[in-house]
């Protein structure tokens, strides 16, 4: 029993004394260099950009859709418009049908016959939608594709958009009456 208790108490006192050592190799401060790892998380960044540019590509090629692209990121395809309709515009109320998928056909969310209504620039729908409606009519028909960063960003929705995924959106935009 002796030995029992002069073994534990020789144990405690070692792992006291590594556990006290540790602290202080904690304590000491960690050198790092800011310039290098912001260079390695902006070389980080532009190859997950460079995917997604990638992705939206080539389903634009094997769709055979000649979108429009936008300066920031966001492409559009109009497929049926009604002519002589308004351009839309900054803070006005948009209704829209909409199917939302991933570029590889699996369908996430639709309006289930429920019409999305928006003030555009405003409320809460993804950012790469209401930087492209001025760029769309009312009555338009279109397949707009937007990059994660403008939809649901690095971490997907939680639920059915994986992260880092762009998206593609089918709407039919009009006024609500």
């Amino acid at each position: 029993m002796y030995k029992a208790i002069t073994n534990f108490l020789i144990l405690f006192s070692l792992t006291l004394t590594h556990c006290i050592n540790s602290d202080e190799e904690i304590k000491r401060p960690i050198k790092i260099d800011r310039e290098k790892l912001k260079r390695q998380f902006e070389i980080a960044n532009q190859r997950v950009v460079q995917k997604e540019i990638d992705e939206m590509d080539y389903f634009e090629k094997t769709h055979q859709m000649p979108f429009k692209r936008t300066n920031f990121g966001v492409r559009y395809y109009v497929f049926d418009s009604v002519p002589k309709q308004q351009k839309i515009q900054d803070g006005e109320e948009v209704t829209m049908n909409y199917t939302i998928s991933l570029l590889n056909g699996t369908i996430c969310y639709t309006d289930g016959g429920k019409p999305k209504t928006f003030i555009v620039g405003g409320e809460h729908i993804e950012s790469g939608i209401h930087k492209v409606m001025p760029y769309l009519h009312y009555g338009d028909k279109a397949y707009i594709l937007i990059p994660s960063a403008l939809a649901h960003g690095l971490l997907g929705d939680f639920s059915k958009i994986p992260p880092q995924s762009p998206i593609l959106y089918k709407v039919h935009i009009y006024k609500k009456k």
